[in-house]
C-alpha cells in the first residue's frame, strides 16, 4: 500500500536483475488489501486504491503487473502452496524479490527464512531488500499512515516519494461553492481511503488526459447540513459540466485548517486570501512532493 519509497527500491531491484539476466519482470500485487479479507475490523485506510497504483507503477515499473484478487480461499493457503500454484506454476518464477518484512501464506508463515527453503526447493532465487531509511526511520505504509493523521502531511509525502491521489468520481454537492463565487468538484471517494489531514491544500487535479491547477478543501463544512467530511476541488480557470465523470486530486501542499467562520462572507474573505497563496505557489511550480 502506498507505492513508497521502500516499494521503489523493490521496484528498482527487480528493473536491474531482469536486464542483468534477460529475465521478465513481473509484479504481483493484490486487491483488496489482504487485511481487509484476514481481519476486516482491524484493516487499515488505504494510502493507494487499485485505480490510485496505476498511476504512479508506470513511473517505476515497466514490467508485467498481475493483480491477485484476495480471497478467503487464498488467505488460507499454506505458503508452499501458494508459491507452487502461482510463482512456480503460473509465472515460473527465477528470481524472487521481496522487501524485509514480507510474509505470504497463512497465517503469515511465509516468512523470509521459509521463504529462502521453498526457494531452495523450487530453484528460484530470493532477494530481500532492506529497508530504505529516512531521518532514520525505515520507511513504510504504516509509517506514513501515522505522519497522515498525526497532521505531518508533507512528511507523509516525504516519505512516499510523490504526490497523494485521491481518485474518485465528481458527485453533486449542496451548491454553496458556486454561489460563493467558487465552485468547486465534490469528489466521490472510496469509503476506505485515508485522507489527509482536514484544512486548505494547493492541489492539482487530473481529469481524463487534462491537468489542471486548483485548491481544494477536505473536511466538515460547517455550512452544509449533512455534516459529513468532503473533499472539493475549485479548478483554476475552469467551468465545465463534469459531474459523474472519474477524477483524481493531488493535494501539494497543506496551507491552513479548518476553521469555522461566523459568516458566508468571513468564509468568502478567506477563500480569496487562500487563493492568492495558493497561487504563489503554483507560480513558484512548487507543485510536486518534496
Amino acid at each position: 500500500d502506498g507505492i513508497h519509497r521502500g516499494h521503489q527500491e523493490i521496484f528498482r531491484r527487480v528493473r536491474e536483475d531482469s536486464r542483468a539476466s534477460g529475465l521478465d519482470a513481473v509484479l504481483i500485487t493484490f486487491d483488496p488489501h489482504p487485511k481487509v479479507v484476514v481481519s476486516p475490523d482491524r484493516a487499515p485506510h488505504l494510502l493507494t486504491s487499485l485505480e490510485e497504483k496505476w498511476k504512479f507503477i508506470p513511473s517505476y515499473f515497466d514490467g508485467t503487473v498481475i493483480v491477485v484478487r484476495f480471497t478467503p480461499e487464498l488467505m488460507r493457503m499454506s505458503p508452499e502452496d501458494f508459491v507452487r500454484s502461482f510463482l512456480v506454476e503460473r509465472i515460473h518464477v527465477k528470481k524472487l524479490v521481496v522487501g524485509y518484512d514480507h510474509a505470504i501464506g497463512r497465517a503469515r508463515a511465509g516468512d523470509i527464512s521459509e521463504l529462502r527453503r521453498l526457494g531452495e526447493k523450487f530453484a528460484f532465487d530470493v532477494d530481500v531488500v532492506e529497508p530504505v531509511l529516512l531521518n532514520g526511520s525505515p520507511v513504510s505504509s504504516s509509517r506514513i499512515r501515522t505522519l497522515m493523521t498525526g497532521g505531518e502531511y508533507q512528511e507523509a509525502l516525504h516519505m512516499l516519494g510523490h504526490e497523494y491521489a485521491i481518485y474518485g468520481t465528481v458527485e453533486r454537492g449542496i451548491g454553496l461553492g458556486r454561489k460563493l463565487g467558487y465552485p468547486t468538484a465534490n469528489v466521490k471517494y472510496g469509503a476506505n481511503k485515508l485522507l489527509p489531514p482536514e484544512g486548505v491544500y494547493s492541489c492539482w487535479v487530473e481529469l481524463g488526459s487534462e491537468d489542471f491547477a486548483g485548491m481544494m478543501f477536505i473536511g466538515e463544512n460547517h455550512f452544509n447540513p449533512q455534516r459529513r467530511v468532503t473533499v472539493e476541488a475549485n479548478i483554476f480557470d475552469f467551468d465545465r459540466d463534469i459531474y459523474d465523470q472519474e477524477i483524481v486530486v493531488y493535494p501539494t501542499h497543506y496551507v491552513r485548517g479548518n476553521r469555522r467562520f461566523d459568516s458566508t462572507e468571513a468564509l468568502v474573505r478567506q477563500i480569496a486570501a487562500d487563493k492568492i497563496s495558493i497561487l504563489e505557489i503554483v507560480k513558484k511550480g512548487e507543485t510536486t512532493c518534496p
